[in-house]
């Protein structure tokens, strides 16, 4: 997470355009890591999430975001699992396989432990997305 969001001249590519970052490749012996989506057509885009949780002050559960793109297909991504606060931010990279282009909405889940009090109640207080490509939120 230490290129996020991309600089302003772009993110390195591999291969074919790689010669248009030629600061990049002046160091010898480097390693690179390349994320891949599961599924054809392999594609993600590095996403940030903030995130502020509101109600209760410290309950057991997790917390998801689904991602769902104009064609009806949808993600889901876990942001926090455990012991859950009010107090705390939440700071999570994905790699969403929806193109940020495409999406249509994001939708927040809360799922609590069995042993979480009935009237117990979590939702988000402050949710910011920050797209890797061109830092957009």
């Amino acid at each position: 997470g230490d290129c996020f969001p991309c600089p302003q001249e772009g993110c390195p590519m591999m291969g074919h355009y790689a010669d248009r970052f030629p600061a990049k490749l002046k160091r010898v012996n480097q390693k690179y890591y390349l994320n891949t989506a599961a599924d054809p057509p392999f594609a993600t885009w590095r996403q940030k999430v903030f995130m502020k949780l509101s109600g209760v002050k410290k309950m057991r559960g997790d917390i998801n975001l689904v991602f769902h793109d104009t064609q009806g297909n949808t993600k889901e991504y876990e942001i926090a699992s455990g012991v859950l606060s009010q107090d705390e931010v939440y700071i999570k990279y994905l790699d969403v396989e929806i193109n940020p282009k495409k999406t249509k909405k994001i939708e927040f889940l809360w799922n609590k432990t069995a042993f979480t009090l009935l009237w117990a109640r979590l939702g988000a207080e402050i949710v910011n997305i920050i797209h890797g490509e061109d830092g957009r939120r």
